[in-house]
């Protein structure tokens, strides 16, 4: 072993290793059963960030536990197509070349994707590689696979057929700049500074006026109504009367709906069903006209008659000049508010109604729903879990169709009569009139349509495959929170539609990592952090063993300090290790457990192994490090491997040297799932090595050295009492044996502070004493805080006993 360890060698390495070795690939084998994780398909042209980090060290720990554990596993790779991420990024490169994608139109710019995609796509996978994650990459799926893309036809038709898809003007997310329709996900809503502006809309009798506020100016041309809460006692006698929108001259009616908040503005909400999803709701309602000012460029259009072709903006200052011109601007304010914006262009997102298809959802969610509500399918943590039943209680009906060229396009053809087919493949003529003149509807599918498939159209559905009889359903899910509606609800929806069977029962919800400054990692903001920034500074087994560190049920901060305990642990693992390799000369291990300390640390050993299988069970990363980092440094480096250095030197002991090397063993075992790395390379130096650490079994449950798990309590309180104050405390046989060899007394001059100590001690006992006969501490404490108190208070009475001798 060299010196020291330096994981840029090493990492590469076994990466290229265990996959040459087809040690990540899965077979369907009925003799053992399966345990499966589908990654989230990352976008082909993303990048590893922090999130997929994070993902990728929690999907990967689980894997390799249960490799070990003799699973049938498969981690199943692949990448989404994107649709709207990638045509973006090719277009801005058509405009670098002086082209766009209407000039090459949609055969050739799609053929342009292609190329890019070959050329610059899919370079997550390799660092997917750097991290350690062990997927079965030679299974890779692609969206816009031709198997793939045919799945997602028969989907497609399959929802038709079940009378589930239909086309309506609906209110849909507009983005002007990408020019299509866009999903909630794609929507940022950011803090805004903006101006309310209070309007006065006069009856239409003459008698007075009512005063809405808002800060979408330009719309009031569209304005159908103005609404009110009827329970709000200030417009009792407006309800049921006419009023007279501004500049537009339209006489509209005032209505109450409970769906007004009466504490925003005036408690009076004019409404735009063309521009606002709220009030679309209340003018469907309502049975309100639905009028657009507002064209697909951002523009004012034809509707807005004088004002057609304008911004916003200008036409914002021209209908305020009017305002102010017939004394019908009361006031303006500065209001701050969330404003919906793309995620890409960072523009507002327009609100507009729209042609487009649908799919009614109800049929969809109610399996999903009971499936949910009797735990066949958990989501962790449990407030995830509620969430997740409440979002499909409400979800709206699904708008599947985009504006785009790149992607799956809808298995729409229409004949010059308007009919409508609708197939997995194009048809030769129209099902209703013959016609042979078909013309296919442009728009792709929304891109979580198809990835709603993910779990069993990577498998070869809707072939029956070897693959899709033993991976299905899977085991676990793994991902952020923003995407619960979008893609983890519509995977149980869709495995339960199209196999009859939820697609995994875990689905984990981990932490948004965050900045150290607490705010959200952003390129725009520079305060993000590189994961591979991380892994080139301290290596991928200190990356995991940190994001896994700091993982919770909550956003946590990125911690370098957590990263660097993991390299810190590295490293005394490796040092350690070589110390027991370079002294066991030709043993091998074998346990054979003589002393105080062997016994200790094979008990010591097994409670972490079971520790560690309840908090890998439990999706409890941060509870499985700590239980690692202190076995390992705490019992094995700072305890055990320095009570044995003496035997180890002694060439005749050799039930120390093969007692060392098969707890050696067993430490790397528990530690390789989450630090793979380090521990295969140490595997490889021990002797008599018949398979790679990666599938080497899982150990057993010890149950025979549980009776040694307080062997060396006296000695470690001892050595405590020393540390402290240099008091030597009474010990005989092996126990002086091993405080002499790790606390070594000889190197500190005993300077007699014997009354201190005790008086400390006595303060300690009194001071826990006190808490404990408070009933209202131990009535009121958490469990976990009361009983470690009442361990503080034995081991104080332990010390203060074992001193007064």
């Amino acid at each position: 072993m060299e010196p020291l360890y330096k994981p840029e060698g090493v990492e590469a390495r076994w990466q290229r290793t265990w996959e040459e070795e087809g040690l990540y690939h899965a077979e369907p084998d009925p003799s053992r059963e399966p345990y499966v994780i589908c990654v989230p398909p990352p976008n082909v042209t993303g990048a590893l960030h922090m999130g997929h980090a994070l993902n990728g060290s929690i999907q990967d720990a689980l894997i390799r536990w249960h490799r070990m554990r003799g699973f049938d596993t498969l981690w199943q790779p692949g990448y989404d197509h994107a649709g709207i991420a990638t045509q973006a990024v090719v277009e801005k490169e058509l405009a670098r070349q002086g082209t766009s994608r209407l000039e090459l139109g949609r055969e050739a710019f799609v053929e342009k994707v292609w190329e890019w995609l070959r050329e610059y796509g899919g370079v997550i996978m390799g660092q997917f590689r750097r991290l350690g994650a062990s997927l079965d990459y030679s299974r890779e799926r692609f969206t816009m696979d031709d198997d793939y893309i045919r799945a997602v036809m028969r989907f497609f038709v399959h929802l038709h057929e079940r009378g589930w898809i239909y086309r309506a003007n609906r209110i849909i997310n507009w983005c002007p700049v990408c020019g299509t329709a866009i999903s909630d996900l794609e929507v940022e809503h950011v803090e805004m500074d903006d101006t309310l502006s209070y309007v006065r809309y006069p009856f239409a009798d003459g008698d007075g006026a009512i005063t809405i506020a808002t800060v979408r100016v330009p719309t009031i041309l569209a304005d159908v109504a103005v609404a009110v809460h009827p329970g709000d006692e200030r417009y009792r006698d407006a309800i049921g009367r006419e009023v007279i929108v501004p500049v537009a001259g339209r006489v509209v009616p005032v209505i109450a709906d409970e769906r007004v908040e009466p504490e925003f503005g005036t408690g009076a909400l004019k409404i735009t069903p063309g521009h606002d999803p709220t009030d679309f709701e209340i003018g469907r309602d309502h049975g309100l006209p639905e009028l657009m000012v507002i064209g697909l460029d951002g523009l004012m259009n034809a509707e807005a008659g004088d004002l057609a072709g304008l911004t916003q903006e200008e036409a914002e200052a021209r209908i305020l000049d009017w305002l102010k011109e017939h004394d019908q601007l009361e006031k303006r304010e500065h209001y701050r508010h969330s404003v919906g914006t793309c995620e890409r262009t960072h523009n507002r997102i327009e609100p507009l109604i729209s042609l487009q298809w649908w799919c009614a959802m109800e049929g969809l969610a109610r399996p999903a729903i009971e499936a949910l509500r009797e735990r066949r399918v958990r989501y962790h943590p449990e407030s995830q879990h509620r969430f997740a039943i409440e979002s499909l209680e409400t979800i709206p009906d699904w708008c599947l169709s985009r504006q785009l060229w790149w992607g799956h396009q809808l298995p729409i053809w229409y004949c010059p009569d308007g009919h409508v087919s609708i197939a997995d493949t194009e048809p030769e003529a129209c099902a209703e009139c013959g016609s042979a003149d078909l013309v296919r509807d442009p728009d792709v599918l929304d891109t979580w349509f198809s990835s709603a498939l993910w779990p069993f159209a990577t498998l070869g559905w809707p072939d029956r495959t070897p693959e899709l009889a033993s991976f299905y359903p899977g085991n676990v899910n793994s991902t952020a929170r923003e995407i619960i509606r979008l893609w983890e609800n519509r995977m149980i929806m869709s495995g339960l539609e199209l196999m009859g069977e939820i697609p995994f029962t875990d689905v984990i919800i981990h932490s948004t990592v965050l900045a150290t400054d607490g705010r959200r990692m952003s390129k725009s903001l520079g305060n993000g952090v590189d994961p591979l920034e991380a892994i080139d500074r301290h290596g991928a087994d200190a990356t995991r063993y940190g994001l896994l560190k700091i993982s919770s049920t909550q956003d946590v901060r990125f911690s370098w300090g957590a990263i660097e305990e993991g390299r810190k642990l590295a490293n005394k693992l490796w040092n350690v290790s070589r110390l027991i390799l370079q002294n066991v000369g030709d043993a091998e291990p074998e346990l054979r457990p003589q002393s105080l300390e062997e016994r200790w640390i094979l008990a010591r050993l097994d409670t972490a192994r079971a520790e560690l299988e309840d908090a890998l069970a439990r999706f409890d990363f941060a509870a499985a490090t700590d239980t690692l980092y202190h076995v390992t440094f705490d019992d094995f480096c700072d305890w055990y491997a320095e009570a044995i250095k003496p035997r180890l030197y002694d060439e005749q002991d050799r039930d120390a040297s093969a007692t060392a090397l098969a707890v050696l063993e067993r430490l790397l075992k528990l530690l390789h799932p989450l630090m793979p790395h380090v521990t295969e390379e140490i595997w490889t130096n021990l002797p008599v090595r018949s398979s790679r650490l990666i599938v080497a079994p899982w150990p057993e449950p010890a149950p025979e050295f549980a009776e040694a798990e307080g062997a060396l309590t006296a000695v470690q309180e001892a050595a405590a009492i020393f540390r402290r104050s240099a008091v030597l405390v009474p010990l005989e046989g092996d126990e002086r044996r091993i405080f002499d060899a790790v606390v070594r007394p000889e190197r500190v001059k005993a300077n007699g502070n014997v009354e201190v100590e005790l008086e400390r001690l006595r303060k300690e006992v009194a001071r826990s004493e006190g808490m404990l006969a408070n009933d209202r501490f131990v009535r009121n404490a958490p469990p976990e805080v009361v009983e470690a108190e009442r361990e503080k208070l034995a081991r104080y009475r332990r010390e203060l006993d074992a001193l007064g001798e």
